[in-house]
């Protein structure tokens, strides 16, 4: 059994990587073999562009999916991305962890997707969702967020938390993944400057310990629905006798 976790955050010493480690070391436990990409430590180009490609199949222009396309087809995918994806295809699950900064994860990890989830050698027209390169596998989100649970719920004002990690847990449904629910570390920031060292420690351990516990029951944690590809009609719409599951993919009157 292999789990692979993915760390977005500049500070080594931040709580964020404090929290991937007490996942790894709770998969660990569980006699999982764990592997870390800790982007910044890495020092990963988040900007995908030309020159990450020594052999383009159009170097007057730069198209971000042709050169993926060739790139995947003649087995010149840049290194750091293939040992992302090898990463990835070895492991049965894969945890993102990392800040909500702008309600949207930081830019780092937003080019690790950009980067790593390669037209032609991951997804393709018909290697998607239930067809997708990652089926049988499963993810799920890490988030920390600086304000409390109610202001992340349906009617909160930082916005509905399920709507906001949407795109980025949509994206991984793309290629395959079974997406189970977030966790949402929550209130992080909150206090800070008010709260004695000890009542900080505390409430950042039980979180801690909240994220330990979940990690140890994964295999029983809920999942986020989507759609499949048997639910859309030819012009790319959701078919009428359809289920949808959010607003984002919705018959007309649903959600209003």
């Amino acid at each position: 059994m292999k789990a692979h976790i993915v760390i977005a955050h500049p500070e080594p010493q931040s709580y964020n990587v404090h929290l991937a480690d007490v996942a790894r070391r709770e998969l660990d436990r569980q006699g999982y073999s764990v592997t870390v990409s800790d982007l910044y430590a890495m020092d990963f180009d988040p900007c995908e562009r030309g020159d990450h490609y020594q052999d383009r199949s159009s170097p007057e222009r730069f198209d971000v999916q042709l050169e993926q396309r060739h790139a995947s087809d003649t087995g010149s995918i840049p290194d750091i991305v293939k040992d992302e994806i090898k990463r990835l295809d070895e492991a049965d699950l894969l945890i993102l962890q990392y800040p909500m900064w702008w309600h949207l994860p930081p830019a780092m990890l937003k080019g690790w997707l950009d980067r790593v989830l390669v037209y032609g050698e991951v997804y393709a027209s018909k290697k998607r969702f239930e067809h997708g390169r990652y089926v049988g596998k499963r993810a799920m989100l890490s988030v920390t967020v600086g304000t409390s649970k109610e202001t992340y719920a349906f009617n909160g004002r930082s916005g509905d938390i399920e709507l906001l990690l949407w795109p980025i847990n949509f994206s991984l449904a793309y290629v395959g993944y079974e997406v189970l629910e977030p966790f949402v570390a929550y209130g992080v920031e909150a206090g800070l400057k008010y709260s004695s060292k000890h009542d900080v420690e505390r409430r950042l351990g039980a979180i801690a310990e909240e994220l330990s516990q979940s990690v140890s029951e994964f295999h029983n944690r809920e999942t986020v629905r989507f759609n499949k590809m048997a639910d859309w009609g030819p012009e790319g719409t959701i078919m009428p006798d359809a289920p949808s599951y959010s607003p984002f993919m919705r018959h007309r009157q649903e959600f209003d």
